[in-house]
């Protein structure tokens, strides 16, 4: 999912260089994935984007894990419909032991917070992290 302009010929949406920077610099993004039943689950949450990767800190135990966890297919995009991001990809997710180091810095630097911080739930954290297969929507409404 390497941001470029354009269109590509199989009809796949590259991006340009005000989404590479909206990606680095956005604080949200809605994450979409799917519950047992097939109807979505759609929640805000904060990420990094590092590599071609997202990465979004959650508890263990909320209702977008349990869901990845049965089906990784997820649908994130950024918040403006003036300038859509969409991007379709597979979620994993990731313990506290596997927490990549420069993933904690991102998330640090971008909001002063360390996504391994055990919140007032009790619950362990986890990272998910989305590898893109593809982008929807680059930058311009459909």
């Amino acid at each position: 999912m390497r941001a470029v302009s354009g269109i590509l010929a199989e009809g796949l949406v590259k991006m340009d260089e005000s989404g590479d920077h909206r990606l680095q610099t956005e604080r949200g993004v809605w994450l979409c994935t799917l519950r047992p039943d097939g109807s979505a689950h759609i929640t805000p949450v904060w990420f990094v984007y590092i590599s071609d990767t997202w990465w979004i800190g959650c508890r263990a135990t909320s209702v977008k894990v349990r869901n990845v966890r049965a089906d990784p297919r997820v649908v994130l995009t950024l918040t403006d419909p003036d300038r859509p991001l969409v991007a379709q990809g597979l979620a994993e997710v990731h313990s506290a032991a596997e927490f990549p180091a420069v993933v904690m810095s991102a998330f640090m630097a971008k909001y002063d917070w360390n996504p391994a911080t055990i919140d007032g739930s009790g619950a362990s954290r986890v990272l998910v992290r989305v590898s893109g297969e593809r982008w929807l929507m680059a930058g311009k409404p459909g």
